[in-house]
């Protein structure tokens, strides 16, 4: 009997020291997991706080892009406002000198256009309608001539003036006229045959160098070259009415056709 009681007791304690490294062991576990539930926390906690700084950098990096962007954006708008004052002003500086520069191309074209309408003299033959009744076996003065193929060729009657024309040229080839016939003479055939035109003009350039005549007929020369699309042939006759007749107003528009950019 003792030594069963001794047995039991005996079986108590090693029993109560196996639980009592049992939990001795149950609790150091605990610790260590702790521990490295606290290390993996700070780490977590770490990477967070990185990770948080560095959106706010990030963030704070794109915002002053922006402001600079913004700011950027601001000085250019200025700068194309100011640029298109400059332009707008001096559009219209250009506006207002071309607007010049057609007025004085205006003039200078009526002027040429009044001195090709020569008024007809008290001695022409008003009202003669039929042109062809000139006769070489009565030759009237060429003042009359002139006038009378002048009012046929204002009435429409191109053919008529021009057989007047040529006969003022036929009789009177010297005449103080004999250039501004020669002229309408080609003023006439301008729009049903413009190669006739610009063999009369050429004629009255080369014939009658000292007519005011002769500048205008090679700037019609030009205007005809252009109408036909030679540029190169316009502007060699836009030069010689410059270069010839300086300061005659078909060298003014010759320029103007020279230069349109001015």
């Amino acid at each position: 009997m003792r030594s069963f009681g001794a047995f039991v007791v005996a079986s108590v304690a090693l029993s109560a020291c196996a639980l009592k490294g049992d939990v001795r062991r149950v609790e150091n576990e605990v610790q260590q997991l702790r521990a490295e539930m606290a290390r993996a926390d700070s780490a977590r906690a770490d990477f967070f706080d990185v990770t948080f700084q560095q959106i706010i950098t990030l963030q704070q990096r794109l915002t002053d892009s922006v402001r600079l962007q913004s700011q950027r954006l601001v000085a250019f708008q200025g700068t194309v406002r100011t640029d298109m004052t400059e332009v707008l002003r001096l559009l219209v500086q250009t506006q207002e000198l071309t607007g010049q520069s057609q007025q004085r191309l205006s003039e200078l074209q009526d002027r040429l256009e009044e001195r090709e309408r020569v008024p007809v003299v008290q001695g022409a033959v008003a009202g003669d309608t039929s042109g062809a009744a000139i006769s070489a076996g009565d030759v009237p003065p060429a003042s009359e001539i002139y006038n009378v193929s002048i009012q046929q060729l204002r009435r429409g009657s191109v053919q008529t003036a021009r057989q007047g024309f040529r006969f003022l040229l036929s009789n009177y080839p010297d005449d103080e006229r004999a250039g501004d016939a020669l002229f309408h003479i080609g003023e006439s055939w301008e729009r049903s045959d413009p190669d006739s035109a610009a063999v009369a003009y050429e004629l009255v350039a080369q014939r009658y160098q000292d007519s005011p005549r002769a500048p205008t007929a090679l700037y019609r020369l030009g205007l005809l070259a252009e109408q036909r699309g030679d540029l190169e042939a316009a502007q060699v006759y836009y030069n010689r009415v410059v270069s010839g007749w300086p300061r005659s107003d078909a060298a003014e528009l010759a320029r103007a056709k020279l230069n349109p950019g001015r």
